[in-house]
């Protein structure tokens, strides 16, 4: 589900170009993150119909950049094309801006493309968050796609900074919340 919900992403569609080697590239980049990140160490959420999946790592969770980014290289072969040194340069100026203080980590919302528009990713994003402001932390996300901005920004994301497209890369939202005092 989260190779078709993100075949039409920008910053996919830079990293992986072609049809196959997208969604080749996909599937080894969502398997890697999921087995050695997210299961392991994160929070790992799905709809009951598995149309939509949010992948979260928690404030306590150890971050190892180096570790994370050698983990994917199962996607390498994947990357292979003219755009392969630029798109490794936009991971780790993307790994380079995250922040260090303690947050909640969204790292990936996806929802099956036929389910978009329907509420879905919407109800995933609620029921963390309210255990996000339960708990009074923050949470950090990047969007790739500027048409989830807005959507982020309904839940309470403001845009901290956009990174600029260089080399023909897409840009990126880089966008932080604070935590939201439960109504009563």
């Amino acid at each position: 589900m989260l190779v078709r919900a993100f075949d039409d992403d920008p910053v996919a569609n830079f990293m992986f170009a072609g049809q196959r080697r997208r969604q080749r590239g996909l599937h080894s980049f969502f398997s890697t993150q999921l087995r050695h990140q997210y299961l392991p160490h994160g929070h790992v959420y799905t709809t009951e119909d598995l149309s939509g999946a949010a992948l979260w790592g928690p404030p306590d969770r150890k971050r190892h950049p180096v570790l994370e980014l050698l983990q994917l290289l199962p996607t390498a072969p994947f990357i292979l094309s003219a755009h392969t040194i630029n798109a490794l340069n936009l991971m780790f100026k993307v790994e380079g801006l995250h922040p260090t203080e303690p947050h909640w980590y969204l790292f990936t919302l996806g929802t099956a493309p036929e389910r978009q528009g329907q509420g879905v990713g919407s109800a995933l994003l609620r029921s963390m968050l309210a255990h996000i402001d339960e708990a009074g932390e923050p949470a950090y996300l990047e969007s790739s796609k500027e048409r989830n901005v807005p959507l982020y920004s309904r839940f309470g994301f403001e845009v901290i900074d956009e990174i600029a497209s260089k080399a023909g890369s897409p840009p990126i939202w880089r966008m932080w919340r604070e935590p939201r005092v439960p109504e009563i």
